[in-house]
């Protein structure tokens, strides 16, 4: 894996702030379940009936299965991962447990670069694809 001295330093905007994790910036390089726009918003995780916890342990797997992805941070209702390119580029998928809403918010935003050739709402698509696959989202 090539390192990229410029995608390399983590945002300072990651994690949750008030309840909420951090809004897609105005170019098309990020989706997220809280984005109030149609252009960076997709679909949470529904875990259906199963638990919090269940389906934390079932991202934490699907994560390791991903050989461009390392995790980061892992709580009982947070996940952070960086998401590697062959090319170097980095970008950080966030995944956080709503208890109010029964959903896992999700949030994948490339570091670097304008666009990302739709790479970031695709990685959520198959997260979301491996974890049906398990019988596990709806």
């Amino acid at each position: 894996m090539i390192t990229n001295p410029l995608t390399s330093k983590r945002p300072q905007t990651l994690g949750v702030h008030q309840g909420k994790l951090a809004s897609c910036p105005s170019v098309p390089n990020s989706v997220c379940s809280q984005a109030e726009d149609t252009a960076h918003y997709i679909e949470p995780l529904d875990p259906g009936w199963r638990t919090k916890k269940e389906l934390m342990r079932r991202l934490k797997s699907a994560l390791t299965a991903c050989e461009e992805a390392e995790i980061i941070t892992a709580t009982d209702d947070y996940l952070h991962a960086e998401c590697h390119s062959s090319l170097g580029f980095v970008d950080d998928l966030e995944l956080l447990w709503s208890e109010e809403e029964g959903v896992c918010h999700v949030r994948s935003a490339s570091r670097l670069g304008v666009t990302d050739l739709g790479k970031n709402r695709a990685r959520v698509e198959k997260l979301r694809m491996l974890l049906e696959g398990w019988g596990f989202c709806e």
